[in-house]
């Protein structure tokens, strides 16, 4: 097996600067996480918010912490630092080489979707955002690491996209349809950030990030790639 990472990500229209941070990591014994954070609000407030929240997560996972723990000192350090006032909402996708599992950590009301098999499912959150109260706990979730399984976690600017026109994106139905052309990750990011954008004419609402993990069966060599594009 081999894993499949992607990020798409774009600002609010007409805002400089995303409430969105996401970062990628290896971890200690293998495998490799990716924390996405999103800071109430938008703009530079929320940004600063959320880099705290994400550069936080990533130094504890670099250590060997556990996703859960890293999450709750996470949440608690938010706390302490803006006194309860402010909020974020944090998902962790980690692939745990230990394990041999993919672990789903969610500090967020929105789901996390799964793909297996062709099917798509929602895991249900029963956890709050972080940094309001003391002692936060996410919601976990463990799944077997099998060629297709997919895990796609977002920020709220997706499930906002297409409000000003009384519309809503169907995320079970996109994926479905997404799947049945490719299940490579970055395809299924782009496809859900475009239809999300089609939704707002060009024109986000809401700062949106996708992050789909993708586990699919092995080809090639065994060189590990990584790449990214930054619009500046």
């Amino acid at each position: 097996m081999e894993v499949n990472l992607a990020v798409a990500k774009i600002n609010k229209y007409a805002s400089a600067e995303s409430g969105d941070t996401v970062e990628v990591i290896e971890r200690p014994k293998g495998g490799l996480s990716v924390v996405m954070a999103d800071g109430q609000s938008s703009g530079r407030g929320a940004k600063s918010v959320s880099n705290l929240v994400v550069r936080k997560v990533i130094a504890l996972l670099a250590e060997g912490v556990r996703d859960g723990a890293a999450a709750r000192a996470a949440s608690d350090s938010l706390f302490t630092d803006r006194h309860g006032k402010v909020s974020a909402t944090l998902n962790i996708l980690s692939i745990d080489r230990l394990t041999q599992t993919l672990v789903i950590t969610i500090n967020n009301p929105l789901p996390v979707a799964v793909l297996e098999a062709g099917q798509v499912s929602l895991l249900p959150s029963e956890a709050r955002p972080i940094g309001l109260y003391f002692d936060t706990r996410p919601h976990i979730v463990q799944l077997p690491l099998q060629p297709e399984l997919i895990a796609i976690a977002f920020t709220d600017g997706l499930m906002h996209a297409g409000e000003r026109k009384g519309m809503k994106l169907s995320l079970e139905e996109e994926l479905q349809r997404l799947s049945r052309q490719s299940v490579e990750a970055g395809f299924l990011a782009d496809g859900l950030l475009q239809a999300a954008l089609a939704l707002d004419e060009g024109r986000p609402v809401d700062d949106i990030s996708v992050v789909v993990v993708a586990v699919v069966p092995h080809r090639g060599d065994l060189i590990r790639r990584m790449s990214v594009r930054l619009p500046i």
